[in-house]
């Protein structure tokens, strides 16, 4: 099982002390994490300045390179509509705590693992 992890998944252990991939081998088992090239992007720009949210980009960029890295694919501007191609184009799970992107992939018919009371993830079926 593939599962797309956005720019907001991977800031998700160092801003709420998570181990991502440990939460998602509890969800499905085995898996394959897949991150998109823009993703990598945005984090290394974040990553890039100074504070809290900065040092949350260079842990997601380290956990970033535990999976496979891949271009989108996709001609559109921004990052989200891009995700959501890449997602529907290969059959993704998408992990993401950004709700307006939530919303987005479940109106897609996209499943989408997400934060649960800031200490748990929930699978979401769309």
């Amino acid at each position: 099982m593939r599962v797309l992890l956005d720019t907001n998944a991977l800031l998700m252990p160092a801003q709420f002390g998570i181990d991502l991939y440990d939460e998602l081998m509890a969800l499905f088992g085995d898996f394959e994490p897949v991150t998109l090239e823009e993703v990598v992007g945005e984090l290394s720009g974040l990553a890039r300045g100074r504070g809290r949210d900065a040092a949350a980009a260079r842990v997601g960029l380290a956990m970033a390179r535990r999976s496979t890295v891949v271009p989108s694919g996709s001609t559109a501007e921004h990052v989200d509509d891009q995700l959501i191609e890449y997602a529907r184009r290969e059959g993704c799970i998408v992990v993401t705590n950004d709700r307006e992107l939530r919303n987005a992939l479940l109106r897609e018919g996209i499943d989408v693992v997400s934060m649960r009371r800031g200490r748990t993830l929930e699978l979401m079926r769309g």
